[in-house]
């Protein structure tokens, strides 16, 4: 018999490991009866009666309605009150987009195996010649100080985007477009954050949520033939108005009115809508020629229908008309890209302006959010891993240059941790912002990966800038033509405000929305209790059960087994370290499930746990980004100590955020119940080693090949231009003296040579033959390069004070 308690067992258990809750059900106790029955020699009434009870069990769980009238129905009315409600704005932000690798980790058992053969279409030849070509002038011809004089980017940096293609690279080429993927405007927006941020948010602008990409998807044929082309030449300037004085984060809360109405229209009376609006923060906005306006529309005489509220509609707005207020501009905290405010009052346009017409009425909402879900992973997090590179690329340059107590600054340890997390972010970054780019290239709208991104990766800039800071100390505070950080220092807040406030997207967007949206049964339980639709619940809830008892047992058995259980599909360190990843998924499932059910209705309020939970979440997603890179790169051995680092680095996080959430939960048994199931060791993630940073350190500074990976997407201008450009010659010239110095500075400690300045040391080699007049000619030159590099931007009083604006 214990024999047939042991088959029993593993048969169970293996069933539930593999997500067949139902099977191990009826299975266990199957095998049970079987081995008794064996043992016994005969089938008597306790097996008989055993029998009876399974098969009973068996049909009540196995036949639908027998399951709906004896468990699910009541299970129905005990559960609704406990279910958050949805309002229309929310289920349509929660429908928008797609569900794509974010729904495998909520799942608890990810298939690493799809995610590995996962493939990024690479750059057609015509995207990478227009990157190489194309976009690398546009950098050469923009000069950031001119930039900064002007308030605006110069004009012909603004004839060069029109006549090249830039205000329409995602308006398809039958519109006079260049039609590129979402992969190219993602390297496009990351080429040009390298160099300017005033440039790469007024090349992004056009190719993100405004009228083109509202055009493309939801206007008439007749909208498409009038202002695409229109739009892909830049005859029209495209703004979109959407946020608010009273509407900000809660986009859905507008104030602007528009009313169904007859008026005159070129001559001619015609039906239309009279707008009304007072918008903030609107990009491009004071230069326009075409406004997209956010509205609540009324038809209050009933001239298009029934209903009075018509809900958010949108419209294209010609700024020439009478009523339009734009010009006026914010000053976002000095930097340069154009932004304000615009108004309008009593402005008609005809129905025919209505983004969409009759058809698109009250859709609003729905088309904002559906463009939301795939654009948010594009435009900002290219900003913030342009930044990244460059900030690397600078620090990795004026380290070497700048010497104190007879050495490169970056040969200290605590420059060398600032160049260590520089390195490390710049590598994750960029594979999750190609991993996602790549997605959405392929067809994807992942929703909730988009906000993931948007928000983190404005955090990490947030990092990583700072980290230069610290590093360039006085050469970044000092602005100037010199100063390569000072504009990504200013625009960090921007990134992480726009498209979403940060605080509003990690408390309730990225798990309020992934919890019912990602989910495999939430959403579903929520929606049949809204239509009361039994048959509905009924299939998700009994799968949401089977769910819950598979996922706390796999949760229990990886992390009792510190992920050894689990299965490993890919090869190498690549398999390893998947299987701590699925320890880390299955036990975010579980806890996100002890946190749904014990918080319900609540668990919205609850926004530090949702914020923890968003945590756990995005870093499970930026390991699989690092995963996914080893694993379809090769695992090439100089990118070893990357993948190392994100893999402690981002599980680590996923850990803190889960053990977080634990020791927060009100109810403190199922908290200390749940950190024993999946934790009866503690934290089992080992931050990076001091070990591991400094060979990150060390291949960032002194391999150019892991250098140039790491910053690949970095426009270096030309040296005279100064700033990186002038780094990146000093540094070469640098680098080609270090063994001419090397030979002196050994010279100099065995006594062959005397003690004295770099200049005294080189002149006392050169008289004794130790050096040829070309290499002393070399060391000066690097001398006298360095001490010029090093140098900060000064101005005279009267230049100062037209920085200034006196």
């Amino acid at each position: 018999m214990t024999l047939t308690l042991i088959i029993a067992a593993l048969v169970g258990g293996c069933l539930l490991f593999r997500g067949h809750a139902w099977l191990s059900l009826v299975s266990t106790p199957a095998v049970v009866i079987a081995g008794w029955t064996a043992t016994q020699g005969d089938f008597a009434a306790p097996q008989m009666v055993s029998t009876c009870v399974l098969v009973l069990v068996g049909l009540i769980t196995s036949v639908p309605s027998l399951r709906r009238w004896i468990l699910t129905g009541p299970a129905m009315t005990l559960v609704a009150p406990l279910l958050p409600r949805m309002s229309q704005t929310e289920r349509v932000a929660l429908e928008a987009g797609s569900v794509w690798w974010d729904g495998e980790l909520f799942s608890g058992n990810p298939d690493w195996a799809k995610l590995a053969a996962f493939e990024i279409q690479p750059l057609s030849p015509e995207e990478e010649s227009f990157l190489e070509q194309e976009v690398e002038t546009l950098c050469h011809m923009t000069d950031s100080s001119q930039v900064d004089d002007l308030g605006d980017l110069p004009p012909e940096t603004w004839a060069y985007l029109k006549a090249n293609g830039f205000m329409g690279l995602i308006i398809p080429k039958k519109y006079g477009g260049l039609g590129f993927s979402a992969r190219a405007i993602s390297e496009i927006i990351t080429r040009c954050s390298s160099h300017n941020v005033t440039l790469a948010i007024t090349v992004m602008l056009p190719a993100s949520l405004g009228p083109a990409e509202l055009l493309l998807h939801y206007g008439t044929q007749e909208q498409k033939e009038h202002w695409l082309p229109r739009l892909a030449r830049g005859d029209e300037i495209p703004a979109f108005a959407l946020t608010e004085p009273l509407a900000g984060s809660d986009a859905a809360s507008l104030t602007s009115r528009g009313v169904i109405c007859h008026e005159e229209w070129k001559g001619k009376r015609a039906l239309g809508v009279r707008l009304t609006w007072n918008k903030r923060y609107i990009t491009l906005a004071p230069v326009a020629t075409l406004l997209g306006i956010a509205f609540q529309l009324e038809d209050p005489d009933g001239l298009i229908g029934d209903e009075v509220q018509r809900g958010i509609t949108l419209a294209l707005v010609p700024t020439d008309l009478p009523g339009v207020e734009i010009g006026d501009r914010h000053d976002p905290l000095g930097v340069k890209f154009i932004n304000g405010p615009t108004t309008g009052e009593e402005v008609f346009v005809p129905l025919s302006m209505i983004i969409g017409e009759a058809e698109q009425v009250g859709n609003g909402w729905r088309m904002l959010m559906d463009c939301l879900s795939a654009g948010r992973s594009i435009s900002l997090p290219g900003l913030a891993t342009g930044a990244t590179q460059t900030t690397l690329r600078t620090v990795t340059s004026y380290g070497l240059l700048r010497e104190q107590f007879g050495m490169p600054i970056v040969r200290f340890e605590g420059v060398e941790e600032r160049v260590s997390k520089l390195a490390g972010h710049a590598w994750w970054m960029d594979a999750a912002r190609q991993l996602t780019a790549g997605a959405v290239a392929s067809g994807e709208k992942p929703a909730v990966l988009s906000a993931i991104m948007k928000a983190y990766t404005t955090e990490y800039m947030r990092t990583t800038v700072n980290q230069g800071m610290d590093v360039l100390a006085g050469a970044a505070i000092c602005r100037g033509p010199r100063n390569v950080l000072a504009g990504y220092y200013q625009s960090i807040p921007i990134g992480i405000t726009v498209e979403g406030a940060n605080i509003l997207t990690r408390t309730m967007i990225i798990f309020g929305q992934g919890a019912l949206r990602c989910h495999p049964y939430a959403f579903d339980e929520v929606d049949a209790v809204e239509k009361n639709d039994a048959a509905l619940f009924d299939r998700a809830f009994s799968g949401h059960v089977g769910h819950v008892v598979s996922t706390g047992f796999r949760a229990a058995l990886l992390g009792w087994s510190a992920g050894l259980l689990a299965s490993n599909s890919l090869p190498g360190r690549t398999g390893r370290a998947t299987r701590q990843a699925t320890r880390l998924s299955a036990a975010f499932a579980l806890v996100s499930e002890a946190a749904m059910i014990t918080l319900g209705a609540n668990l919205k309020r609850k926004e530090r746990v949702t914020a923890r939970l968003a945590d756990a979440l995005a870093h499970l997603y930026f390991a699989s980004a690092a995963i996914h890179r080893d694993a379809t790169r090769g695992q090439r051995s100089e990118e070893a100590p990357f993948f190392e680092w994100a893999m402690r680095t981002h599980l680590g996080a996923v850990e803190d955020a889960i053990l977080g959430v634990l020791e927060n939960l009100d109810s403190r048994w199922l908290a200390r119940s749940l950190r024993l199931l999946m934790f009866p060791l503690g934290r089992q993630t080992s931050p990076p080693s001091d070990a591991l940073e400094q060979q990150l350190a060390l291949l960032a500074i002194s391999d150019e090949s892991v250098r140039n990976d790491l910053t690949h997407s970095v426009h270096l201008p030309k040296p005279e231009r100064g700033g990186l450009g002038a780094l990146e010659q000093g540094r070469e010239v640098v680098l080609k003296v270090r063994p001419l110095r090397k030979r002196l500075n050994t010279a100099v400690h065995s006594g062959e040579l005397p003690k004295g300045s770099e200049a005294q040391v080189t002149e006392a080699a050169l008289e004794k033959g130790l050096i040829t007049q070309e290499e002393a000619q070399l060391i000066e030159e690097a001398r006298l390069l360095q001490e010029d590099l090093i140098q900060v931007d000064t101005f005279g009083p009267e230049a100062y004070r037209a920085r200034c604006g006196s």
